[in-house]
């Protein structure tokens, strides 16, 4: 990321984002214990700068702070929310951005603020875990109240107040070219388009990605594809085995990786996955199998089961792996195989397609004490786990992974580093519980605001431990409001998936993946069918039934309470287990919204002048802020 900003940060921070180029930098810091972000946003700009938390990436429903640095120096903030697409109101309840510092010189603003978490605020929005939508825009001059004592008093609990939630969070800022003086009749308002955007964090779970430079030195290898033809379907899944370069006559481990896109194809590839082959799969290297994936089933049984990585659409390209550990690209003896499964999205059906991605690895000079390892919860991607009706604000899937499933875990442990939730379009939030002795002990990760186009992999502030016999609830929430026919599990982007995959380490042999379908006997029940059915009936009969909100309502009780069974993936070798209808284990108490007082650097009040005609002035600003934000985000 390129940093442009002549001004120096106030202080250090842990993460980084270019905004816009050359114009809109953000710096934050997490404090899981306080429960807050502290941000530091600057702007190539001498007028008022905004700065926000949006709901769904437009101003309808965001928390948004507006600041500026007065010709004296006085540094000023507001809290306000965007009801609609109208003018965002002042909220004068509780303020919940907390001004610290400012200042502004060469042309450029820097605004120092803090937000908590959830300030139990229904006018702010919560910074989620998951992925968050920031949006930003600026003004051309600032807002100057006239040299008036502005309240920069913050409540933390004001309902209207959006919370700071762990996992990707909703950002959004708006600057100026001058200051707001109030004090004028004309107050310049005028935007351009390019003085605004959208971006989508991670907020509390971010890990800025490395650069190549920082692994120049480093030995690598390629494993990507030679401008292979992509069909001109919908959807494709194609696979390809590779094996690691034959100069490496011992194990190495590889530090880094880093997605290698074909630059002709950023909005083709939807994601990867790079899995390891079994030690029993020999090919002839001189011609190893390639095609879609669905006819090398045979060829690539023990290829499709260990995860060695896994990338989708809006993650970071280059990932760096824990200190403690490295991922095995090669072995003391014999070759090592590798199959890339890329999901080829092409809506447009475009002919003619060649496309040459991949991965790389970086390789370290030396081994790290552990081997890293891939776990993977959720359910199978057909109609028998999968079937979400239409026109439904919020359907809920669960799957559990039973203590079965880590028998063979060593009695130390496993180190749980990183969450990399997945769904397809209607998926919205994605969590998996770790349960011990029948007591959910935490969340492994909690996506809480989770979007298709932005699949970050993130990093956990601190690994967790997991020991033989624990066990894992994992939830996918659907919402299909925008759809008039049932969604079904499957492999196209149209389909949906509900997978949350874990970076761990060491790496054990015992379990790859555990995921649960719903019996077809219980569907056979559901549907009062006379004989036993397969998938395919199973999905005819999905497709042509007609949805009522009883119907829905039913479909919603089945899948609370039907068997299912779960399969576990112990490289390549399948074990299948029934569950009990009711998976009844000690949930985690939901904790009510607790008020935090913020500390604050600035003391200035604009309370006093509710009445005044400064204030006044104030809300007229909003007024064409309003109608500017409104251009920009309709």
């Amino acid at each position: 990321m390129g940093i442009s900003s002549p001004l120096r940060p106030f202080t250090s921070y842990d993460h980084s984002a270019e905004l816009q180029a050359n114009t809109v930098e953000l710096w934050w810091t997490v404090n899981n214990t306080e429960e807050t972000v502290t941000f530091e946003l600057h702007v190539k700009t001498v007028g008022w700068i905004a700065f926000g938390i949006s709901p769904g990436g437009g101003m309808k429903g965001a928390d948004i702070a507006v600041g500026w640095v007065d010709s004296s120096g006085k540094v000023y903030i507001q809290d306000r929310f965007a009801r609609d697409k109208i003018k965002p109101d002042m909220d004068n309840t509780t303020q919940d951005w907390i001004a610290l510092k400012g200042q502004e010189q060469n042309g450029w603003t820097a605004l120092q603020f803090k937000r908590s978490f959830d300030t139990c605020d229904p006018m702010d929005v919560p910074i989620r875990s998951g992925t968050n939508i920031v949006i930003f825009a600026y003004g051309l001059v600032d807002l100057d109240l006239c040299h008036s004592n502005v309240d920069m008093t913050f409540d933390t609990c004001d309902p209207m107040d959006v919370p700071i939630r762990s996992g990707t969070n909703i950002v959004i800022f708006a600057y100026g070219l001058v200051d707001l003086d109030l004090c004028h009749s004309n107050v310049d308002m005028t935007y351009h388009e390019d003085r605004r955007g959208t971006r989508m964090l991670p907020l509390l779970s971010y890990k800025d990605p490395p650069t190549d430079d920082m692994f120049a030195k480093n030995d690598f290898f390629d494993l990507r594809f030679d401008n292979h033809a992509v069909p001109s379907t919908d959807t494709t899944y194609y696979c390809k085995i590779f094996k690691s370069p034959s100069r490496f006559t011992k194990k190495r481990h590889a530090i880094a990786r880093k997605v290698l896109i074909d630059s002709r194809n950023v909005n083709l590839v939807h994601h990867l996955d790079l899995f390891e082959c079994g030690p029993e799969d020999i090919f002839n290297n001189t011609q190893l199998p390639d095609g879609i994936c669905d006819d090398l089933l045979t060829k690539m049984r023990m290829c499709s089961s260990k995860l060695a990585t896994a990338w989708a659409i809006g993650g970071d390209l280059i990932t760096e792996y824990t200190i403690e550990a490295g991922y095995p690209v090669s072995n003391d003896v014999g070759d090592k195989y590798f199959m890339i499964k890329m999901h080829y999205d092409n809506p447009q059906l475009t002919p003619n397609l060649r496309d040459s991605s991949g991965v790389r690895f970086y390789l370290g000079d030396e081994l790290r004490q552990h081997d890293l390892g891939y776990l993977v919860f959720g359910t199978l991607s057909r109609a028998a786990a999968l079937a979400i009706p239409p026109k439904t604000k919020q359907f809920i899937v669960d799957s559990y992974c039973p203590p079965e499933a880590t028998r063979n875990f060593p009695s130390s442990g496993i180190n749980i580093l990183s969450a990399l939730p997945h769904t397809h379009l209607q998926g919205v939030s994605v969590w998996t519980k770790l349960i011990r002795n029948n007591t959910a002990v935490q969340y492994l990760f909690n996506a809480e605001a989770y979007d298709f186009n932005y699949q970050f992999e993130n990093r956990l502030s601190e690994p967790i431990k997991i020991y033989p016999g624990d066990s894992f609830a994992t939830r996918c929430v659907y919402s299909t409001t925008n759809k008039n026919e049932i969604t079904l599990g499957g492999q196209r982007t149209t389909d949906e998936m509900c997978s949350h995959t874990f970076s761990y380490y060491p790496a054990v042999d015992g379990l790859s993946a555990c995921m649960i379908a719903i019996d077809e006997k219980e569907w056979q029940t559901f549907m009062s069918a006379p004989s036993p059915i397969d998938n395919m009936q199973l999905q005819q009969w999905l497709l042509n039934f007609t949805w009522t909100p009883e119907s829905v309502a039913r479909l919603q009780e089945f899948y609370n309470k039907a068997n299912r069974y779960t399969l576990f993936d112990r490289q390549g070798q399948f074990e299948f287990n029934t569950l009990p209808a009711n998976l009844n284990y000690k949930d985690l108490q939901v904790e009510p919204c607790n008020k935090k007082e913020l500390e604050h650097s600035i003391d200035q009040s604009c309370s006093e002048l509710s009445g005044s005609t400064a204030c006044q002035h104030t809300l007229f600003i909003f007024t064409l802020i309003f109608f500017v934000l409104k251009t920009i985000f309709p």
